[in-house]
């Protein structure tokens, strides 16, 4: 008599991702949505830190402070431009700024109309305007004479 075959645990698929029988086959669906939605979560958040807690550059502006606002629909940022010229009479070179600090915003809005010395930090790689609109944060201000 010949020998049966032995008893399977259902169809074997050749080349199906999902394993065949155990605790993976039962989660299988929950490591998915894990993989597809969690993974890239942690890399834009490692990313989001990388960007601003590394600084590309940093120094100081001097000029008049000719616009400050607070913009935002969900993240409010601080977003200014200041007017820098060289001599009086010329076109003015205009750099834009973000304020992450309220304290710091109240202190430009103190002294704008006069001249001010905006020290800040520049952030390349952030990947969203979330945490500002431009790649310049300023993070102290000083009025000057």
């Amino acid at each position: 008599m010949p020998d049966a075959p032995a008893p399977s645990a259902g169809p074997v698929f050749e080349g199906s991702p999902v394993p065949r029988s155990g605790w993976l086959r039962r989660h299988w669906g929950k490591l998915t949505l894990l993989t597809v939605v969690f993974v890239p979560l942690i890399g834009m958040v490692l990313w989001v830190g990388v960007t601003l807690g590394y600084t590309y550059s940093s120094g100081t502006r001097t000029g008049y402070v000719q616009k400050l606002s607070h913009k935002g629909w969900l993240c409010k940022t601080w977003e200014g431009e200041l007017a820098m010229t060289t001599v009086p009479g010329t076109a003015p070179q205009i750099f834009a700024f973000s304020v992450r600090s309220d304290s710091v915003a109240r202190e430009i809005e103190k002294i704008e109309g006069s001249q001010v010395t905006l020290h800040y930090k520049e952030h390349r790689g952030v990947p969203s305007s979330c945490f500002g609109e431009t790649q310049y944060f300023v993070d102290g201000v000083r009025g000057t004479k």
